[in-house]
């Protein structure tokens, strides 16, 4: 079994995102450590691009942070060795597939074999293409994560039959944001995604608070939150983790308080 699922196995997921690297590594590393901590059932590792477009101006803002300090693949390579020292559960790397081109696909996907990296997430990879790295991933026991979007309507089914690890759905048209309410019916698109797949699924784009996370995961396996972390540490810096940590609690302790009748 993929260990990706084994995230799923204690009831909702909450999967958290960081920029690697901003504002330093270090600060980067405890926050993860501080998460894990916190309860996050798997963590989102964005490696840095130039011109990461799915994103909105908060994750834009901090891969720019992030690349002017000088991170590299290598050494999130070299952070990530670290953290599996002491941390179990499972990591996927979101970028681009310019990140993992310019790095040699061959090269990158051992890479993330030998640290134990467990998936990867590329939102700017057509899913008609993805043979392109799937060959590699499945030699190297990577997860190729898809994502399913509103948009993608007839193609739903075809891509929940052939997913991996878990899937990623995406609530709302548009890049990734913080957004005061989701409207798109992803209830049609979950079922659809129920009839294809046993694969896990979890909304991500525009959630960022606590009812906002139990809504989601409600109807889904659980809730992926991105840029509303990427704020935080945008604005404690180094004083982060801390920060970090309490806010995943929030969010892991609304995936699994009771539900109200």
């Amino acid at each position: 079994m993929s260990k990706i699922r084994s995230a799923f196995q204690k009831g909702k997921a909450f999967i958290p995102f960081i920029t690697c690297g901003d504002p330093d590594l270090p600060t980067t590393e405890k926050c993860i450590t501080e998460m894990v901590k916190a309860g996050a059932d798997l963590i989102e590792l964005g490696i840095p691009f130039s011109d990461p477009t799915a994103e909105g101006p908060v994750i834009q803002a901090a891969n720019m942070r992030a690349l002017a300090g000088g991170v590299t693949t290598d050494k999130i390579f070299q952070m990530v060795k670290r953290l599996r020292e002491t941390i179990r559960i499972p990591l996927v790397f979101m970028t681009y597939a310019n990140v993992v081109f310019s790095y040699g696909a061959e090269a990158f996907l051992q890479k993330c074999r030998e640290t134990g990296i467990d998936g990867m997430i590329l939102p700017d990879l057509p899913f008609e293409e993805k043979e392109e790295f799937l060959p590699l991933c499945h030699e190297t026991g990577v997860d190729l994560i898809s994502l399913v979007a509103p948009t993608s309507e007839g193609r739903i089914a075809m891509i929940a039959k052939e997913a991996e690890g878990f899937l990623y759905l995406v609530s709302s048209l548009g890049v990734t944001g913080v957004r005061g309410e989701i409207t798109t019916d992803l209830g049609s698109i979950v079922k659809i995604v129920r009839q294809n797949t046993d694969i896990p699924c979890a909304i991500g784009f525009g959630i960022s608070t606590p009812d906002q996370a139990r809504r989601m995961a409600a109807l889904s396996d659980g809730a992926i939150v991105g840029s509303a972390i990427i704020r935080i540490i945008e604005e404690y810096k180094a004083e982060a983790p801390e920060k970090v940590g309490a806010y995943v609690k929030s969010m892991k302790d609304a995936l699994t308080a009771p539900s109200l009748p």
